[in-house]
């Protein structure tokens, strides 16, 4: 009979789902209400700060009082966060033949290193499933 309470104390922990945490990004420093600001999320160094086509992003409408982005949903962890003023519809941080971006951007810890691009563990912030996980960005060219 222990042993049969035992296992169904084991199935009964194994069914709880795992907790989720929210991310919510606040971007300041936004020089006008054209055209969108864009997060993209980050999990790992691999693709940051550039990111790829399975990166999740959030897109807003441009506004300079403030723009916030919503990461619900996240396994707790270390994450870093992108943020691009999109001016021209692309979707993407726009950059001159040396990759310096054209467009407004920022990083999460605004991290603006000279010269190089930050890297995810200057950029990291940690997740939790308590609910109070906010970051405020601050973007410039």
């Amino acid at each position: 009979m222990k042993n049969f309470q035992l296992a169904s104390l084991a199935f009964a922990v194994l069914a709880i789902p795992a907790s989720a945490g929210e991310l919510v990004v606040r971007v300041t420093g936004v020089g006008s209400a054209d055209g969108e600001v864009g997060c993209a999320l980050h999990d790992s160094a691999a693709v940051f700060p550039t990111g790829h086509a399975g990166t999740p992003s959030s897109w807003q409408r441009a506004d300079p009082a403030e723009v916030t982005c919503r990461f619900p949903d996240l396994t707790p962890s270390l994450y870093a966060v992108a943020v691009s003023h999109d001016l021209n519809g692309s979707r993407e941080t726009d950059t001159n033949f040396l990759g310096i971006p054209k467009e407004d951007w920022g990083i999460s810890n605004n991290i603006r290193p000279n010269l190089r691009a930050p890297t995810f563990e200057e950029a990291q912030v940690a997740v939790d499933d308590t609910g109070g996980n906010e970051i405020q960005i601050w973007i410039a060219r």
